[in-house]
């Protein structure tokens, strides 16, 4: 026994002694969680408010997607992001509090038309910008009710010529676009090949795939790892995802691991529609459910 247990020491001394000598950028990476769990400001209630970052910490989430703010009848977004004072402000809340940014968010394009509506580049540009301002990779555009590919085919040939105007601004950028389509995954690949760059990818909506009768695991397996940049990780408002018979969340983790995909699960809906108000009970039960699974 005392043999087995001196044998044990030395492998146990050797491990350690092999990981002091290793670069510290590699025992970080090592530490680095494969999935991080981010909830929405503009869900939250909290769009493009300092408070957001104390609120997240408080639901027990890694992260916040921030949103670019509304757009309405404006020539680009309602941002305070692009006073240096205030981005300065949201980076330095973030830091303190160990909350990180995950994404920015151009959610005014759920009720705008991408396709149709005049100065989308000057849009998209103060987007990047806010992005390599705040040393931000990814960023969610979704095309939104108007530009619903399903139901508006016509608009496809404009979409993919923006699209591929976009990825020349995020490639030089150095940063992704991750566009949310109402498409079937298969037709989404197709769109992604037709737009042709890297730098414009999937970001994928459970919800999506639900609402429309799909088969969650086998939309994210044909996406496949590299073309999803980040996933909106709910279902529609209901039921907590925790009691969502939609959605087999080891099922997905287990899709997720085989894939090799690793990134950001952001949480956007699921609320209790018995008590929807309740945004630190709804959002703090499904981050910990998340955790609980992917963590």
């Amino acid at each position: 026994m005392a043999m087995i247990n001196r044998r044990q020491f030395i492998n146990n001394a050797a491990i350690i002694s092999a990981a002091m000598l290793l670069p510290k950028y590699l025992l970080a990476a090592a530490k680095e969680p494969r999935y991080k769990i981010a909830v929405c400001d503009w869900m939250i209630l909290k769009r493009q408010k300092l408070s957001a970052f104390q609120l997240t910490k408080d639901i027990g989430a890694d992260g916040l997607e921030v949103d670019m703010g509304g757009l309405g009848n404006r020539p680009t977004f309602d941002s305070k992001l692009g006073d240096p004072a205030v981005r300065q402000q949201f980076l330095d809340k973030a830091a303190e509090l160990n909350v990180a940014i995950s994404s920015i968010a151009m959610s005014g394009f759920y009720a705008q038309s991408f396709a149709e509506r005049a100065g989308v580049d000057v849009m998209v540009q103060d987007c990047i910008n806010t992005m390599v301002q705040m040393k931000v990779k990814i960023a969610f555009l979704p095309l939104g009710v108007e530009g619903d590919l399903i139901k508006h085919p016509e608009l496809r040939p404009v979409i993919v010529e923006r699209l591929k105007a976009v990825a020349v601004k995020a490639t030089a950028a150095d940063v992704i676009i991750g566009i949310e389509t109402a498409l079937p995954a298969a037709e989404e690949v197709k769109l992604l090949d037709e737009i042709g760059s890297p730098a414009i990818r999937s970001y994928f909506n459970f919800s999506n795939a639900i609402q429309a009768g799909r088969d969650l695991y086998e939309e994210l397996r044909t996406l496949g790892k590299h073309r999803i940049c980040q996933i909106h990780c709910t279902d529609t408002d209901g039921v907590l995802l925790q009691h969502d018979p939609h959605i087999d969340m080891k099922k997905v983790k287990r899709t997720l691991d085989k894939m090799g995909w690793r990134g950001w699960l952001v949480i956007e809906r699921s609320r209790d529609a018995n008590d929807v108000k309740n945004v630190k009970g709804n959002f703090s039960a499904n981050t910990a459910y998340l955790k609980s699974i992917f963590q």
